[in-house]
């Protein structure tokens, strides 16, 4: 199965895509650790990206599709994928439905994991607590005025991605504030598996 996982910062998204995982034996595929991993292996497209990032600019869309399209020929995306955080934008969706017709691919399914926002800054802050417990180290962007303007960011550029997978008839909303297994259960239901 080739699925988009979408919703906000803290929404779960990360969790959830581990849970598929396991369940359908396909990798997720994250646009960060892609772009690390074709710099890294030193391919054209990670030069490139190298180059762009080294200025402090961002990676634009057409680096970025095209590292996606290089990573899903890997063998173990052969029955599908789960991409986390990538498209963020209409213009990405665009771009990655016309890359994957070119391949005669088409995404199965668009989930998005629907949650209070306001509810989400408490899982915020449940979560930097359990990791610092745990004696993890807790992310430069887990905290109250980060995570709002991630908040922001997300509303501004990637909430039009869903409407536009709903105006397709592509999206299938997930009720994120329910326990895990129960988002869990119900990504399954929309999956019909």
């Amino acid at each position: 199965m080739r699925i988009v996982l979408l919703g906000p910062p803290g929404a779960g998204k990360g969790t959830q895509a581990t849970r598929l995982i396991e369940k359908l034996g396909v990798p997720q595929l994250s646009t960060g650790d892609m772009l690390r991993a074709a710099v890294a292996a030193g391919t054209p497209i990670g030069l490139k990206a190298k180059a762009i990032m080294d200025a402090g600019q961002l990676v634009p869309d057409d680096v970025v599709v095209g590292i996606i399209d290089q990573r899903i020929d890997a063998p173990d995306c052969a029955t599908g994928f789960i991409l986390d955080g990538f498209p963020r934008t209409v213009a990405q969706a665009e771009a990655l439905r016309a890359m994957l017709a070119t391949k005669g691919l088409k995404l199965d399914a668009v989930i998005e994991l629907v949650v209070d926002e306001n509810a989400l800054v408490d899982r915020m802050r449940k979560r930097v607590a359990e990791t610092i417990a745990a004696g993890g180290t807790v992310r430069a962007d887990d905290n109250p005025e980060s995570f709002k303007t991630r908040l922001e960011t997300y509303r501004a550029q990637t909430a039009p991605v869903s409407a536009h997978y709903a105006e397709r008839g592509d999206l299938k909303q997930v009720d994120g504030m329910r326990s895990i297994d129960e988002v869990t259960a119900a990504i399954g239901t929309a999956l019909g598996r």
